[in-house]
């Protein structure tokens, strides 16, 4: 009876304050909650017409680095005789690393990561339906493997309709593949902090996130440790790796024992290590964020202007309504940084983030932004005002009357689902921007971005600070390529 109602209770805790949802980049993914009071439903009277998406890819097994300190971990239990008290550590005894292919899983992606993406994928084609049965879809994708799935389990659950094998030219998903890490790339890339020289010049993220951990991870190590009767010892170096196997260990093999290890408190200060981490490595915080993220959002902005459907001119491939890329994680924020949202508030004190004392007023926060398979989307939309009075449907003829007035065409930010006002833009229906107000912020931004090739201070005669990946051809001479997926 007493183990029951220790299970409910953990249960009703575990509802309350979920560490999946304060984990950053070591989040499955989850929505990120309403902010600002904006519903995640489409405005009446709205239809979203394009729409553009950069994903992180899904989730996956953990970098060489993060599983070299699991398996210290995991060698110190083991060469340790010890016993442990009844509770949330009972189980150190047993545990294992969740990695039984140490040669090959390291940086793939997982079964998890693979199932966020063909979710993605069938979440997308309902909610805009883009594309009729049949039809062919193009994404784009940086180079490594967990990318390149992760387009490709997108493009299955996008494109998962009827039984095409018999007509090899109908509902073919093709991933537009750009190299990945290389300097001869520029702007015209979904990773484009690698071609700009200056940026890690302006990345102090790493450093905040470390000085700011070793203010609580002795006190959480000094804890836990009570509940060893003899014979093990944990020191501050143990809590990352056993924070990060929260996450891991969940989407890996749906192993949360480490999630009930800590207290919420402890769970808020490791989510703000890395909310540091990520403003000021890759975020607002990096002055050369916004540079290398304003070439994906002006052209993105410039398909928006001209509409689904169309492309600029001079393009040599129209893209389709819904724009899809595929990246890391670190390579989101610059995006964020363009868009000049989540680094202002009415309230003082708010931003730039402190390095000592977390803000509960932030939005800014690495497990809303960066979890797994995590996003920011740009969605045009087009808007009528609501019809009050009733609607008459004629036989024979398709649709109803009264429509509304025309209101005109408009753009909203979603991270990771939840709507983002752009700051200053926010009269449309759901707080959207007017689509020339939006046009003219993006504007404004890359007056702050300044010129890609010249800020970051590339010196090739032949860099180009554009993105120009989204209406022309893959490149062979580049390193680009396409891959052709057939989803019967």
């Amino acid at each position: 009876m007493l183990v029951s109602t220790l299970a409910i209770l953990l249960v009703s805790v575990r509802a309350a304050f979920n560490p999946l949802e304060h984990s950053g980049p070591a989040s499955p993914y989850f929505d990120a909650p309403e902010q600002f009071g904006i519903p995640a439903d489409t405005p009446a009277g709205c239809t979203v017409d394009q729409a553009a998406y950069i994903v992180r890819h899904g989730s996956r097994y953990p970098e060489p680095g993060s599983f070299a300190g699991w398996q210290a971990l995991f060698n110190k239990v083991q060469n340790a005789t010890f016993s442990v008290q009844p509770g949330p550590l009972a189980f150190l005894p047993d545990w294992t690393p969740p990695v039984d292919d140490a040669p090959h899983e390291p940086l793939f992606l997982t079964s998890t990561g693979a199932r966020e993406a063909f979710d993605l994928g069938v979440q997308l084609r309902k909610r805009y339906r883009f594309t009729p049965g049949g039809s062919n879809f193009t994404v784009w994708s940086a180079g490594q493997q967990r990318v390149v799935d992760t387009a490709t389990y997108f493009l299955r659950g996008y494109l998962s309709q009827g039984n095409y094998l018999s007509a090899p030219t109908l509902n073919r998903g093709t991933a537009f593949v750009l190299p990945d890490s290389v300097n001869f790339t520029f702007a015209d890339s979904l990773t484009p902090s690698t071609s700009c020289p200056n940026y890690p010049s302006g990345d102090t993220g790493a450093a905040s996130a470390n000085a700011f951990r070793s203010s609580f991870q002795a006190n959480v190590a000094k804890r836990l440790n009570a509940a060893f009767l003899r014979g093990l010892t944990l020191n501050a170096t143990d809590i990352g790796p056993m924070m990060d196997l929260c996450g891991f260990s969940d989407e890996i093999d749906g192993d949360d024992r480490f999630c009930d290890v800590f207290e919420p408190s402890e769970w808020l200060d490791y989510e703000y290590a890395h909310d540091l981490n990520y403003y000021y490595g890759s975020g607002p915080g990096n002055p050369f964020s916004n540079t290398v993220g304003f070439p994906w959002t002006k052209a993105v902005r410039d398909l928006f202007v001209v509409g689904p459907g169309k492309a600029p001119e001079g393009a040599a491939f129209i893209p389709p309504p819904l724009i899809m890329g595929f990246t890391h994680d670190n390579n989101i924020p610059p995006v964020v940084s363009a868009l000049g949202i989540w680094n202002t508030s009415i309230i003082p004190g708010v931003y730039p983030l402190s390095h000592t004392k977390p803000n509960p007023l932030r939005n800014f926060r690495a497990s809303y932004l960066v979890a797994f398979r995590g996003y920011v989307a740009l969605e045009r939309l087009t808007c009528s005002t609501v019809p009050t009075s009733a609607r008459h449907h004629t036989a024979g003829q398709q649709g109803s009357t009264p429509i509304g007035r025309p209101l005109g065409t408009f753009v909203r930010v979603r991270i990771n689902d939840a709507p983002v006002p752009i700051p200053g833009c926010t009269s449309g229906p759901g707080s959207t921007c007017s689509l020339n107000k939006f046009s003219a912020h993006v504007d404004a931004q890359g007056l702050r971005a300044g010129d890609f090739a010249q800020r970051c201070g590339v010196t090739q005669t032949n860099a180009t600070s554009d993105v120009t990946f989204l209406t022309r051809q893959p490149d062979t001479a580049r390193g680009e390529s396409a891959v052709v997926l057939s989803v019967p």
